[in-house]
């Protein structure tokens, strides 16, 4: 297995030395994206192998659904390829330069990270969303697809490395491990630093934590999506009941789904019935603290300490009342998680507090949570979503996968 994954490792690393010009870039996702439409039928017949497993597997709806591939969701992949193939290209931009009083001329320019290790769960959409972002931005990349979806990600990762073939490009810049052992994630973190540059895990909390604790080459990536939205005293009550209901509902196993929400005292017995029986409605339940229960005329269960800190990634929702819109910014970054926090207020004023002052990497105004997507963002796709301190933060797309170099030039400058 250590034989296998150094090979493959070696013929990333190969691939990725190689310089590729933007045009050839963009014509093999052109390629890539015509050979799903072709493909189209077989592709749907191996997913319906893998969807068949998971339901022997006694596998959850939810993650069901993440799995299935249907025509409309082919279309959805082949657009988001043909996005990113319109993106300009991310190497070889210069980012600043200057000239110094000693006669040297710099620049920082972009360059590619080098091999990029991405390690995933149900969602086969990702195979071809990272790969194309990886390709065009220089990297090569090794992926390891959850066993759940292993059919559909390989006939993914199988036409992209005919699209590369097509073009006289080395297959080896796309790899996919095609096997359903689990030892093998544990090879890619502990012993491919030769070999990988970066880890991005996309996955539930448990695979981001096996990550995290075994990784010895560096991550970017977040252990939990606990997101809020404060619905501020100087809110909209209608703005705030859409809102809401989006940011909760719209898709509860997404990282970008609110699982607290803040609801200001002011407001609270004016706001609190409308915008969650809208949520109860449809079968959300509500957790709340001993003020909301005075006011709330719903089903309501009270809030533990610990609903403050989950993830419920389901129709679940906690809901805290506070006094001022800075205790609801110190609630966020004692128990948020750096993902995506929203504040729904007409005072722009309060907004711009809130703004600066939540840790975020994603702070939202009058916002739905749920747009915390960087296909929304309109980087064409992500490879992730980072809640690391250290750049990138937030979607990582195209412009997040490089690194940079400084090039220096002088006329025969010597230092004194």
């Amino acid at each position: 297995m250590n034989k296998y994954m150094n090979l493959i490792g070696i013929k990333a690393r190969k691939a990725s030395s190689k310089k590729i010009s933007t045009k050839t870039k963009n014509k093999v996702l052109k390629d890539y994206a015509k050979l799903l439409d072709k493909e189209k039928n077989f592709i749907l017949k191996e997913n319906t192998k893998d969807v068949r497993f998971a339901k022997n597997k006694g596998l959850k709806d939810n993650l069901i659904n993440r799995l299935v591939i249907n025509e409309k969701k082919l279309d959805d992949i082949k657009n988001s390829i043909l996005k990113i193939e319109k993106l300009k290209d991310p190497i070889n931009v210069i980012l600043n330069k200057w000239k110094r009083p000693n006669g040297l001329n710099i620049k920082r320019v972009t360059i590619p990270i080098g091999v990029i290790g991405v390690i995933y769960e149900s969602r086969p959409n990702v195979t071809s969303d990272v790969a194309s972002l990886c390709f065009k931005s220089g990297n090569s990349v090794i992926l390891k697809g959850g066993s759940e979806a292993i059919n559909t990600n390989r006939i993914l990762a199988k036409l992209f490395r005919k699209a590369l073939k097509l073009n006289k490009i080395d297959e080896n810049y796309i790899q996919f491990i095609d096997s359903r052992e689990r030892k093998i994630v544990d090879i890619m973190l502990s012993k491919m630093k030769n070999y990988i540059d970066i880890i991005i895990p996309r996955g539930g909390k448990n695979l981001v934590k096996r990550v995290q604790d075994l990784s010895n080459v560096p991550i970017i990536g977040h252990l939990e999506g606990l997101c809020h939205t404060f619905i501020d005293k100087d809110a909209n009550l209608k703005m705030a009941i859409n809102i809401i209901y989006n940011a909760k509902l719209r898709n509860t196993g997404i990282c970008g789904a609110t699982e607290t929400i803040l609801i200001h005292n002011k407001i609270v017995k004016k706001f609190c019935n409308p915008v969650l029986k809208k949520l109860e409605d449809e079968n959300c339940k509500i957790y709340g603290d001993k003020t909301l229960k005075k006011h709330y005329k719903g089903n309501l269960f009270p809030a533990k300490e610990k609903d403050w800190s989950t993830e419920y990634l389901d129709a679940v929702v906690s809901v805290k009342v506070v006094k001022t819109y800075k205790e609801a910014i110190d609630h966020i970054n004692k128990y948020g998680t750096m993902h995506t926090d929203s504040i729904i207020t007409e005072n722009k004023k309060t907004a711009v507090q809130f703004l600066k002052n939540v840790k975020s990497s994603i702070a939202m105004h009058n916002t739905s949570t749920q747009f915390a997507d960087g296909g929304e963002f309109g980087f064409g796709g992500e490879v992730g979503i980072s809640t690391n301190t250290l750049p990138p933060r937030g979607p990582v797309g195209l412009e997040q996968l490089v690194s940079y170099k400084y090039e220096i030039s002088s006329k025969g400058k010597i230092r004194d």
